[in-house]
């Protein structure tokens, strides 16, 4: 079991490392973008938003692709399994229970939905957070 924790938690501290990095770049990318605008009010918000999610939804995709790999080097599912879609169904927490880890490994598949909800409650967060500040940019506080 020790083995399953070490890896699963290398798997995931990679993951939250490509997490931070992106989340930086977001929230820089929506300072500069709110300093710069001079759009309308409504296609200024639609686009951060529209940004801020899909380069989110972006940095998911990778980070799954990271178990995926991991997955592959590691041995951890049967024979013939597609690791990718393997992947998804657990760091969604989907959770088909198609594909299982091979026993040795089980340990994975509930450490892979751990690090997705996480990751994805931390984007919650930042998205509710750049929107935030560009509804504040956009309308003057009462004084």
């Amino acid at each position: 079991m020790l083995r399953q924790l070490m890896a699963g938690g290398a798997i995931s501290v990679g993951n939250i490392m490509i997490h931070a990095l992106v989340m930086t770049v977001v929230v820089r990318a929506s300072q500069i973008a709110a300093a710069r605008s001079t759009s309308s009010r409504n296609l200024y918000l639609i686009t951060v938003m529209v940004v801020t999610v899909s380069i989110l939804m972006a940095a998911h995709v990778t980070e799954i692709f990271v178990w995926s790999l991991a997955y592959g080097f590691l041995d951890v599912a049967p024979e013939g399994a597609e690791l990718v879609y393997f992947a998804f169904v657990n760091y969604t927490t989907l959770g088909y229970g198609d594909i299982v880890p091979v026993e040795r490994w089980r340990v994975l598949g509930p450490m892979t939905a751990m690090n997705g909800v996480l990751l994805f409650g931390w984007s919650t967060a930042v998205i509710f957070e750049v929107l935030r500040k560009a509804m504040r940019r956009e309308m003057p506080v009462p004084k």
